[in-house]
């Protein structure tokens, strides 16, 4: 593929401006519409548009990983993820006590298996391609399903909790590529991402931080530490989830996810940190309380 490369790598290398203003066109537009879908769309609303979003990602990812195996199913993620996603919401709407939600995380657990086992077996999948195809889908389902599930959890408890996500991975993203561009000397995995940068990420970690010291300033009135610190761990998490898709784009020499989005790549693109990420944010906040960060 030959799409612009995606701001989640993190470089120090010039390049031209209307690439930059390519990619600051589109990403104040994906900025534009997320804005409006976090503050305007009801939680349910706003949970079917980022099920939509993760499974166009989705669709990406098996897109690179057919590169493994051919004749996998992979396709049937479009439709694994979705349902997936909307067993996990209608839980959470039924305020599951803790031993249901044991049970039902188990059932889950074991389902995904069965799911992976007989997608495959029944898929025509060459034999040759059965255990990477199930690990695909194994993967692949939790990865794109879960993050809509969490963002519909905390959307149902205040909609800037949602805001606070995704700008700390917004502003972390861009911090860590316009800072790795222009100092980024030392790079953390070059064989996975050679454009990334300890500076960079530095930058990007700085960045989480403070987004969360100015939001909990503004929106609560005061500074705790713990969500400092619960920042620190997403934006952590989140730069993870940007070297895990490179992780799998290297491997199938792939560049970008798509070219859907100028200057960004492709929806994968765009998601691979708020992937992981947000399972983390929303554990952090569940963990604290999320009544307890919600303006009385």
């Amino acid at each position: 593929m030959t799409a612009p490369p995606s701001p989640s790598d993190s470089t120090q290398e010039a390049e031209p401006p209307s690439g930059v203003g390519q990619r600051l066109i589109t990403g104040f537009g994906v900025g534009g519409f997320a804005l409006v879908a976090i503050f305007t769309f009801p939680p349910l609303a706003a949970f079917v548009t980022w099920l939509v979003v993760f499974v166009l990602a989705a669709s990406e990812y098996a897109a690179i990983v057919r590169h493994w195996a051919p004749s996998a199913p992979l396709r049937s993620l479009l439709i694994w993820v979705p349902v997936a996603a909307t067993g996990g919401a209608f839980v959470l709407l039924q305020e599951p006590s803790e031993r249901v939600a044991l049970a039902t995380a188990l059932g889950l657990g074991f389902g995904l298996v069965a799911i992976a086992a007989l997608t495959t077996l029944f898929g025509k999948c060459d034999v040759r391609e059965a255990a990477v195809s199930m690990g695909f889908l194994a993967f692949g389902i939790p990865y794109f399903a879960i993050p809509p599930i969490a963002m519909y959890r905390i959307h149902m408890v205040d909609a800037w909790l949602v805001f606070l996500l995704v700008a700390i991975v917004a502003f972390g993203d861009s911090a860590a590529y316009f800072v790795g561009r222009k100092i980024g000397r030392h790079k953390i995995a070059p064989r996975v991402s050679p454009k990334k940068s300890w500076e960079g990420s530095v930058a990007g970690f700085l960045a989480g931080i403070l987004t969360m010291a100015l939001w909990a300033y503004f929106r609560l009135g005061e500074v705790h530490n713990e969500l400092l610190a619960l920042a620190a761990v997403t934006a952590v998490t989140g730069q993870l989830g940007d070297l895990v898709e490179s992780l799998v784009k290297r491997g199938a020499g792939v560049k970008d996810s798509s070219n859907i989005l100028p200057g960004h790549g492709g929806f994968y693109d765009r998601l691979d940190a708020l992937i992981l990420a947000t399972p983390v944010f929303v554990l952090g906040l569940w963990f604290l309380g999320f009544e307890a960060y919600v303006p009385k």
